[in-house]
């Protein structure tokens, strides 16, 4: 086995945030996570907290004060367009999540140049979002996306934040679209599905023999070994899962170059087994 390089733990997002560790933990509707295993999360060192919008685990930890919110970064996806209906989303949030202030906020999944012409245009959301930033409501105000290039090229505005993107081992556009203009502006990039919703999980009919697929935290240490990924998010289901990922922090390292090569050979093959995906 060849030497591991080191693997910087924590992340600065700017803007008045706490550093975080740069494995985040991040909340689904399908998730099962309890308002003490997220605070079990917290004293662990896992601060970065990425809200899925229900009123779960996460939202009662931080309502229920289990969890200091001075000593963590929380965000949310905000669904809004306008500056209306995104004003009332994030009084909503606040509300249920009983703070005065969400962290990072980020434009839920804009695919369009349109889209973003609505948010970024007279009345769009993003003036509410600006508003709510200068009044200290929120900090950082960012955009999640699928669309690699449209991404790098809204950052390019002078308007976001923070980018939140897709990386993984099979999907790895980024690396070329993405990372060289974040770099660049020095813009934080938070990283989803590092499993590729489990198929990295999973055999594929290509591999080799004896080959057995490495579990999550294996792949959450891939993502993490890029330098222009700031945080990382897992989403265990129930607090097993959970566990299962915190391993990662006890074995804090990048993968060295056999076992970056293994991980990285079986995100091609997954790529190529799961049909066209951009």
């Amino acid at each position: 086995m060849t030497q591991s390089r080191p693997l910087p733990r924590c992340a600065d997002l700017g803007r008045g945030c706490p550093p975080v560790l740069r494995l985040g933990l991040a909340t689904r509707g399908n998730t099962h996570l309890e308002a003490t295993d997220v605070a079990s999360a917290v004293r662990r060192g896992v601060n970065y907290l990425n809200w899925c919008g229900y009123d779960n685990g996460l939202a009662r930890a931080l309502r229920e004060r289990l969890i200091d919110p001075e000593q963590v970064v929380v965000a949310m996806q905000l669904e809004g367009r306008d500056a209306r209906s995104a004003a009332e989303e994030l009084d909503r949030s606040l509300r249920t999540l009983g703070t005065g202030r969400i962290d990072v906020v980020t434009f839920y999944y804009v695919e369009q140049e349109q889209e973003w012409n609505e948010i970024a245009g007279t009345g769009g959301a993003l003036e509410a979002l600006e508003d709510a930033r200068s009044r200290g409501r929120v900090r950082l105000v960012g955009l999640t996306t699928h669309q690699r290039k449209l991404g790098a090229k809204w950052t390019e505005s002078g308007k976001l934040d923070l980018l939140m993107v897709r990386y993984n081992a099979a999907h790895r556009g980024a690396e070329q679209d993405v990372f060289p203009v974040t770099d660049r502006l020095k813009i934080p990039v938070v990283a989803y599905t590092a499993q590729r919703w489990g198929a990295l999980r999973k055999k594929t009919r290509d591999d080799p023999s004896g080959f057995t697929p490495p579990p999550a935290r294996e792949w959450y240490r891939f993502a993490l070994a890029h330098p222009s990924v700031s945080v990382v998010l897992m989403a265990p289901a129930n607090r097993q899962e959970l566990e299962e990922n915190l391993m990662l922090l006890e074995d804090w390292r990048a993968p060295d170059a056999e076992e970056f090569e293994r991980l990285a050979a079986h995100g091609r093959r997954v790529r190529e087994s799961a049909g066209a995906f951009p």
